[in-house]
Formats: C-alpha cells, sequence, structure tokens
C-alpha cells in the first residue's frame, strides 16, 4: 500500500455524525448523558440517590479505551499484548500489588490478539467514544455502592439495569415521544451542547462535491435526531451536501453482519417503511449494509471498485469494521490530540467559540478528551513493578489499534478543512513509525517518549 494518502484519490467521502461532523460541547454533554442514565437508575430501578450528584473531580475518573468486567465490577486499560497496566474496582484504583495479584503478566481473559474480540459482549464492555464514557463513570460509581451495600460483593449483575437506562432514554420513539431527559434537553437548548460546523468545513464539504465526490453520511442516530443536529450544525440546506444519507444504520453490523445483511428501508414522517431487496438510487435511507451500499456505489461512479474512504470517531462502531470488512480507508477523529493543544501553545486546551465562555457558570468538569490523573495517557503507559528502564513503556491497546487500522488520525476536520484536496498525509503503515498517520501532530506523550516505546 503507498505511504502517502490523499483525499483527491477517492471517489466516495462518507462521514459519521455524532463526535465527527458534529462536535459536542463535552463539558455540557457528557453531565446531560450521566443524569440521563442516572435520574432513571435512581427513579426506576431503585438505586441510591448519591448517584445524582457528581463533582468536577469525578470526571477524571473517565478515560477513552478502558474495559469493564461485567461479572467483577473492574476496569482495565490494556497493554498493546492484552496484559493489564491499571485497574480499579469500581472507582477504587487497585495499587501494584493487588493489580499483580489479581493479573499478573498474563492476558487478560477476555483478549484476543486478532481482529476477533468484540467490543461489546455479554461479558465486558470497552469504552471508546464520548457517548459511552460518562455511563462507565456512572457503573464505576453503581460498583462503588453495590460493594459498600453488601460488604465486599464479588459479582454483579446492574449491567440489565444499564441496558434498560440506555434503551429508555435512546429508544427509536424517544426523540418523538420527549422520553427520558437527553433529547428533550438537546431540543430545548442546542447551542449549549453542540458546537456548529465552522465556515471552512461546511466549504469543504461543497469543495468535496464540486470535485464529484459521491458523499455520504451514515450515522447509527436515527431521522428525526439526525435532521436536528444537521440543520443546526449545517443548515437548513443540509441534504443538498450528501448524495446519500443512512439513519440508524446500527454500526458496527452495518459493516460486519456477512452474510446476513440488514436491508435498507425507506423513511415516511421518520417511520421505517418496507424493506428493500437492493439500493437503486441515492437518497435517504434507514438501517441497510455496506455491501448493497457498495453495489450503488459502483453504479454511481461507473467503477469497478469505487475507492472509499469514512470519517469516523469510534474504533468500534466506525474505523475498526469499514477498515476490516468493507477494506475502506478510514480517518479516525481522535479529540485527545485537542487535548494536547493547550500543552503545545500553553493556551486551555478548550477551543470554544468566545460567546460560549462564562455562559454556563460552575465548577468544570476535566475536558474528556484531556488524561485522566487516574488512568495516564490514553496512548502509552508504563509497566508496574519494572525499574524504570527502557522498557518500561508500553503501547496501549488503544493505541495499537490506531496504527493497526486507521489510514490516519486527526483531531476534527476543521484541522484538515482548509488543505487542499490533494494534500498528500503520511499514512499509517506497518513500515512507518508508529506515530506516523497523526495529523497535524503525534500526540506529545508519543514525540516525547518515542525512544522509550519503540521496540
Amino acid at each position: 500500500m503507498a505511504q502517502q494518502f490523499s483525499l483527491a484519490a477517492c471517489d466516495v467521502v462518507g462521514f459519521d455524525l455524532d463526535h465527527t461532523l458534529c462536535r459536542y460541547n463535552l463539558p455540557e454533554s457528557a453531565p446531560l448523558i450521566y443524569n440521563s442514565f442516572a435520574q432513571f437508575l435512581v427513579k426506576e430501578k431503585g438505586y441510591d440517590k448519591e448517584l445524582l450528584s457528581v463533582t468536577p473531580e469525578d470526571w477524571d475518573f473517565c478515560c477513552k479505551g478502558l474495559a469493564l468486567d461485567l461479572e467483577d465490577g473492574n476496569f482495565l486499560k490494556l497493554a498493546d499484548n492484552g496484559t493489564v497496566l491499571r485497574a480499579s474496582h469500581g472507582t477504587k484504583m487497585m495499587a501494584p500489588e493487588v493489580l499483580a495479584e489479581a493479573y499478573g503478566k498474563k492476558e487478560w481473559k477476555h483478549f484476543l490478539s486478532d481482529t476477533g474480540m468484540a467490543c461489546r459482549s455479554g461479558k465486558y464492555y470497552f469504552y471508546d467514544n464520548y457517548f459511552d464514557l460518562p455511563g462507565a463513570l456512572l457503573c464505576a460509581r453503581v460498583v462503588d455502592y453495590l460493594t459498600k451495600q453488601n460488604s465486599g460483593q464479588k459479582t454483579f449483575d446492574f449491567w440489565k439495569d444499564i441496558v434498560a437506562a440506555i434503551q429508555h432514554n435512546y429508544k427509536m420513539s424517544a426523540f418523538k415521544e420527549n422520553c427520558g431527559i437527553y433529547f428533550p434537553e438537546i431540543k430545548r437548548d442546542p447551542g449549549r451542547y453542540l458546537h456548529s460546523c465552522p465556515e471552512s468545513v461546511k466549504k469543504w464539504l461543497r469543495q468535496l462535491k464540486n470535485a464529484g465526490k459521491i458523499l455520504l453520511l451514515i450515522t447509527s442516530s436515527h431521522s428525526d435526531y439526525c435532521r436536528l443536529l444537521c440543520e443546526y450544525i449545517l443548515g437548513n440546506d443540509f441534504t443538498d451536501l450528501f448524495d446519500i444519507v443512512i439513519t440508524n444504520a446500527l454500526k458496527p453490523g452495518f459493516f460486519s453482519h456477512l452474510p446476513s445483511q440488514r436491508p435498507f428501508r425507506t423513511l415516511e414522517n421518520d417511520e421505517e417503511q418496507e424493506a428493500l431487496p437492493s439500493l437503486d438510487k441515492p437518497g435517504w435511507y434507514s438501517q441497510g449494509n455496506a455491501v448493497h451500499l457498495y453495489e450503488l456505489l459502483k453504479k454511481m461512479t461507473g467503477k469497478p471498485e469505487p475507492k472509499v474512504v469514512y470519517f469516523g470517531d469510534s474504533m468500534h462502531s466506525d474505523i475498526f469494521p469499514a477498515r476490516h470488512y468493507s477494506n475502506w480507508e478510514t480517518v479516525l477523529i481522535l479529540e485527545e490530540l485537542r487535548g494536547d493543544e493547550g500543552a503545545r501553545s500553553q493556551r486551555p486546551e478548550e477551543s470554544e467559540p468566545l460567546e460560549k465562555k462564562g455562559k454556563y457558570e460552575g465548577p468544570k468538569a476535566k475536558p474528556l478528551n484531556t488524561s485522566s490523573k487516574k488512568w495516564g495517557s490514553f496512548f502509552i503507559d508504563s509497566v508496574w513493578g519494572l525499574e524504570n528502564t527502557e522498557d518500561s513503556f508500553v503501547y496501549t491497546w488503544s493505541c495499537k489499534r490506531i496504527s493497526t487500522y486507521s489510514t490516519i488520525a486527526i483531531p476534527s476536520i476543521e484541522a484538515i478543512a482548509e488543505l487542499p484536496l490533494d494534500y498528500k498525509f503520511t499514512r499509517f503503515s506497518s513500515s512507518n513509525s508508529k506515530t506516523a498517520g497523526y495529523y497535524p501532530n503525534p500526540p506529545l506523550v508519543l514525540t516525547s517518549d518515542e525512544t522509550l516505546i519503540s521496540k
């Protein structure tokens, strides 16, 4: 594969919506998501009211890439070889000697080094995006509460209640019925939670369109919520930008359900209609699968193998399945790279518009895209129990997946919107360094420690 990647060489440019095209104001959206679940647990399932009060310090627990073992209530940070770097029981971090006794230097019991490890199963859950992360804090606090209540409880069965809370707030009819807390609040004050697309990004999308690219929007959000987001961030004429819009895509199954693909469905007043045996023309659809979509893309481009690139923020739902099952180019939106911006420029890391600053006062939580004191860097960590020698730092499992399945990784679409379409990015590849595909800069922690972690 070529060492460089260019959008000009792609026939089709696809986008995820949430946290990709649509950036959220994380210090506001995270507490909203947390409360939407916590209120349900307290009111409907009888959990302790203490779950409802969260301090700014509590948010430091949130770190992308953690795995929750649903049986024992432990959260784990994994190394690239599947060993456990750090762990907590609920929110209580395990001391090095406890960690060594519980996990040693063995692979975690559910770890599969190849692609066979799902991010979600009946036994564990990986937190890999900003919709998920507030749930990690909530689950950790639930474990704290149950452990205290049942003095040293060893196995847990709370996950069914978390699933019920997700279903209550995010089921297909929730937006229309004003069910739960999340959708009514976003409708009431979208400006508090959403960042409008910068003009540079809108112009860039039109530039792609004018260059003859086919533009796709593929989101697991339902059509009514998708419309609200797109109208707010892009304007009422947003549908003119996209040749094909696919909502309720149920990723990663959209890519991975082979050979039993879900059919596409048409929509009428945001209600799903009959299943389609194939996808014959551009338009707005629900559900579906990448195989039928690709057949339509062949027809639209007149090419036997049109080249597709897909932008997304979730390794689990976007990047891994699009690359592994569909062999698409993938651009990972990695807001952790934004967390470095403040350190590079000695400015605060939140680049909020000025009109938002000071508007919603109160103590602010740690932005979710910055390093956690409890968990350390998203990208690397030291191995407990070794002297500080040259090989005491290792890549995390999350970091390894970035360089394995992403073509490039960027902090936001805005970061590349003013580049010419034929700009040549250095791609991640096995023959390049592990930092090659980060644009505009690799994470600071990787550049400063590269000599320590290159093995």
